[in-house]
């Protein structure tokens, strides 16, 4: 069962999907403008671009995504996105993210 919609930010809600201790389904809504932080996590995540476009930067390196990508993210690497076209984004978390509960 869904969990509550959370504000992470300006322009940016969190509302956890799915959760098992292996696993985590996230969705991340952002407004145009709205940004993920540059952070890091011992978890490797997908992400899947179910809606609107993206700038990510993993590792250094930023990659434009849209609609229909997907990509998965090494646990500890530095990551974050800036939210070029109001969208929606769905992160799965292995292991679980517990700081989202």
């Amino acid at each position: 069962m869904p969990h509550p919609v959370i504000t992470t930010g300006p322009g940016v809600t969190r509302q956890v999907l799915a959760d098992h201790p292996d696993l985590m389904v996230v969705a991340f809504r952002f407004a145009t403008g709205g940004e993920g932080a540059l952070h890091s996590h011992p978890h490797v995540q997908a992400t899947y671009v179910a809606a609107g476009r993206f700038a990510f930067t993993v590792a250094g390196v930023e990659t434009d995504v849209g609609p229909g990508d997907s990509f998965v993210i090494p646990g500890g690497a530095v990551h974050g996105c800036r939210c070029l076209e109001a969208g929606l984004l769905i992160d799965s978390f292995t292991p679980r993210r517990d700081d989202f509960l």
